[in-house]
């Protein structure tokens, strides 16, 4: 009997450990992205700059706004499946939920690929105001890591 409980805790370990390196390896393959700038938009006065975030392999770029906000600038990366605000203030730089103003993606469908645990971990990144470049690597790093894992491919 004390075999089997031995044997039983030692399975029970390894696949803990066994899904959690899978975890791991699935959100590494999103070490490696390219940001462009895209030029020649009229999107609307508090529309600064676009940007195109790509990962590794990937035909689905990912399209990261800044908008000027009262406060700071804000950075809405969004796809057809889902969209995040991250935000630049004197507070900090953090993820939140989009303003329903600049939203385009159904709250139904968001709600399900964002996941809102993450998000509420992603609220400060960092407890300064950064510029973009800084702003567009932490959110190409961490964007990842917002998504439900069943909802990962659509960075693919």
């Amino acid at each position: 009997m004390k075999k089997f409980k031995v044997l039983s805790v030692f399975t029970v370990c390894f696949l803990i450990v066994s899904v959690h390196a899978n975890a791991i390896e699935l959100v590494k393959g999103f070490n490696k992205f390219e940001i462009t700038a895209v030029d020649n938009l009229s999107l609307g006065n508090d529309v600064e700059k676009v940007w195109n975030l790509t990962y590794e392999e990937s035909s689905n770029p990912i399209t990261v706004t800044k908008r000027k906000t009262s406060n700071g600038s804000a950075y809405i990366v969004s796809s057809s499946h889902f969209e995040v605000c991250y935000l630049s203030s004197p507070k900090g730089f953090g993820a939140r939920a989009v303003k329903k103003a600049w939203s385009n993606v159904p709250s139904q469908i968001n709600n399900v690929v964002v996941n809102a645990e993450e998000l509420k971990r992603q609220q400060i990144l960092t407890p300064l105001q950064i510029d973009d470049e800084k702003a567009l690597g932490l959110i190409a790093s961490y964007l990842p890591n917002l998504l439900n894992k069943n909802y990962i491919h659509l960075l693919n």
